[in-house]
């Protein structure tokens, strides 16, 4: 059943109590990760596998995972081509409470240095999911990004 999360800002990717950092360098400049990332939302499907469908929505977006979880999010911070941030307003991910996604974007020789935060709070149980589930998800990011970065080749 989807629940509406705490409204929470972009500092909490600094102090949430659960963060999950990952990286990758990419061949693709700053400026065309931050494109793919904030405005051809339709296209995270082709390039994030996890992701079934996604649509942008009035101050965000609507995203579904594979497995069945669903994300109504507000942009908190686009920045191009340094930083895009939004928050998870609507879940139907048991046990969450609050979740902002921080997606870094910095030079790197001739391409980019990506860097996604994940900052979480939820219950116990979740807390703990979270940090069991962290290999597989940096896995399932770092493949999304090398995926983006053969895509916009």
């Amino acid at each position: 059943m989807p629940q509406r999360l705490r409204p929470v800002g972009p500092d909490f990717v600094d102090r949430a109590p659960v963060r999950l950092v990952f990286g990758r360098d990419v061949a693709a400049a700053p400026e065309s990760v931050y494109r793919a990332l904030a405005e051809d939302v339709a296209g995270l499907p082709q390039w994030f596998p996890a992701v079934t469908a996604a649509r942008p929505t009035e101050g965000g977006r609507e995203v579904r995972l594979r497995g069945g979880l669903r994300f109504r999010e507000t942009v908190l911070v686009a920045e191009e081509p340094g930083v895009y941030a939004y928050r998870v307003d609507v879940t139907n991910a048991p046990g969450a409470r609050a979740w902002v996604e921080e997606w870094r974007l910095a030079p790197a020789g001739a391409g980019a240095r990506v860097r996604v935060t994940f900052a979480l709070d939820g219950t116990a149980a979740f807390r703990l999911g979270c940090r069991l589930a962290a290999p597989g998800v940096g896995g399932a990011v770092r493949r999304a990004i090398a995926a983006l970065d053969r895509r916009l080749a």
